[in-house]
């Protein structure tokens, strides 16, 4: 019997050997790539196109849902009951109703007097005021400076009360939960919370409340976000561009369709009775934010998006920074997904149709599919069958159809419609750490309940004095915050297939891979967002 030796695959009696170590490798392949990598990837592809026929359906669902919206829906004030705040000669303050404002910190140098400041310049009577800060910082010089600046505010009259504890247990959801805890919260009646970085109009609470107030079902306003650092760099454009789209379409469809959308975390005042019938805040996911809105939502409470009411906040511009966040934003909901399914399926306060609206289109099409499609299909499926010819994949799920989905995608943010195919380019990159993230929620992984605060840097750019910094930093600390191995594996890898493709295939997929190459690289070598000086 023919035996296989140390340098050979395959045996020297079978047919077509040869003793080359390249030629037996092809050979070994030719054998396998027919029974089982042709159907294999065949199998991906149509998996793939299905998951993007679904993506498809939710983008054109929620694009002709928000085009009837803004033809021909009411405004807010006109949906629901709204009357403005009108002082009362007689009754004094009393037809304010008393409102908490919580705003909680960990290390929030830079930015800290940004929100406690706008929080007390709130248009609002002072004695109907509550505002709380929730302070878990470990830095204890940051923790004096914060301290002071809520004692400066409260010595001009302001109600402020400046909260720490023990522990970090929780993160925000147990810091948030503790702020409920204090006896003088029982006299409020609406909560608003405002992360460090948010700066809200001085009217925001003489707009929002008002819905509160004559609408007993509603449990939740959600204002939009506005971002005031969006041309740093091309990473916040991308940024913008992104959630431009989510406010504008996501949370207005889910708002006039369904009167449910999650809950931001920030920018938003919620009724503390809702809060309470839904559970209060739990900290078993990364966003406590969706999970109070799913909870309260399956009560039977209403939430309204009013967005014309603005708020100013700081997105990342460092690619770690984002990095991280994208990390726990899409852990999250997939996480939340694995533990409430069965509730929500369940549930018998809301309807089959808004349980299938909360099931498949919020978080399976949304939370789940969005990301994998996008990895899966561009980064490894599509660029695998050009390496195997055999297998075909039609040009209206390659080509057609994403065109058609980045154009509906491109609809929140006009002003950088010429930046839409980098932004797709740069989706593609961070729909790998989303994928990653996804699956470490689905299966409750190791990193599942990973927190890491996303870092605002406010002003600290324009402090040139910081520059000296850099050159204090070792070249192996350089290295490691920068270079991003995975990026640049993908970059040979799609290298690879794209030189393939330019010298044997047909398609001329090779100018989509060598741009995403490019990008993938520009990623990997750490060269996306701003570099922060640090000693």
């Amino acid at each position: 019997m023919a035996e296989i030796s140390g340098k050979n695959f395959i045996p020297e009696s079978f047919q077509g050997y040869t003793p080359d170590i390249a030629g037996q490798i092809g050979l070994l392949w030719e054998l396998i790539k027919a029974p089982l990598i042709v159907p294999l990837l065949t199998l991906c592809v149509y998996i793939c196109l299905a998951m993007s026929i679904m993506v498809f359906c939710e983008r054109l669902y929620m694009g002709v849902v928000i085009v009837l919206v803004k033809l021909f829906w009411k405004k807010p004030e006109k949906r629901y009951n709204w009357q403005p705040m009108k002082d009362d000669l007689e009754i004094g303050n009393a037809t304010y109703p008393m409102v908490l404002v919580q705003i909680p910190m960990f290390n929030e140098k830079e930015v800290y007097k940004i929100s406690i400041g706008a929080a007390c310049n709130l248009s609002w009577p002072s004695d109907r005021l509550v505002i709380q800060v929730l302070d878990d910082s470990t830095d204890h010089v940051v923790k004096d400076m914060v301290e002071r600046e809520c004692i400066r505010w409260a010595s001009k009259g302001l109600n402020i009360r400046y909260q720490i504890r023990e522990s970090r247990g929780g993160y925000k959801a147990g810091a948030l939960k503790e702020g409920l805890k204090h006896d003088y919260v029982k006299e409020c009646d609406y909560v608003v919370i405002f992360d460090a970085d948010f700066r809200p109009e001085p009217d925001f609470l003489r707009r929002a409340v008002p819905f509160l107030i004559h609408n007993p079902d509603i449990a939740l306003v959600q204002s939009r976000w506005r971002f005031v650092n969006s041309n740093e760099c091309l990473l916040t454009r991308m940024q913008e561009m992104s959630l431009d789209y989510h406010f504008t379409v996501e949370q207005e469809v889910g708002s006039a369709t369904h009167a449910f959308f999650g809950f931001n975390g920030t920018g938003g005042i919620w009724r503390i009775a809702a809060i309470n019938e839904a559970g209060g805040w739990k900290d078993r996911t990364t966003v406590e934010d969706m999970d109070l809105a799913v909870r309260a939502g399956l009560k039977g409470w209403k939430f309204l998006y009013l967005g014309d009411l603005q708020v100013k906040s700081e997105l990342p511009s460092t690619f770690k920074a984002f990095r991280f966040q994208q990390h726990r934003w899409s852990c999250g909901p997939a996480n939340l997904f694995r533990k409430m399914m069965w509730d929500i399926a369940t549930n018998k306060k809301v309807t089959l149709y808004k349980k299938f609206y909360v099931i498949y289109s919020f978080f399976f099409v949304r939370k789940v599919i969005a990301h994998m499609f996008t990895f899966f299909f561009y980064c490894v499926v599509l660029p695998l069958s050009i390496l195997v010819p055999e297998v075909y994949v039609p040009k209206w799920g390659a080509i057609y159809l994403p065109c058609i989905i980045t154009a509906l995608n491109s609809v929140g943010t006009p002003r950088s419609f010429h930046l839409l195919f980098y932004w797709v380019l740069f989706e593609n990159v961070m729909s790998f750490h989303r994928t990653k993230a996804t699956f470490i929620g689905l299966f409750e992984a190791k990193r599942v309940n990973e927190w890491v605060v996303t870092e605002k840097l406010g002003d600290t750019l324009k402090n040139k004095s910081n520059n000296k910094a850099a050159s204090r930093k070792s070249l192996s600390k350089i290295l490691g915050d920068r270079i991003n191995l995975h990026e640049l594996g993908f970059a040979v890898f799609l290298f690879i297939c794209g030189c393939y493709d330019f010298l044997y295939g047909k398609n001329c997929y090779f100018i989509y891979l060598f741009l995403q190459v490019i990008t993938f690289t520009i990623v990997g070598l750490g060269y996306v967002g701003t570099i922060v000086p640090s000693s």
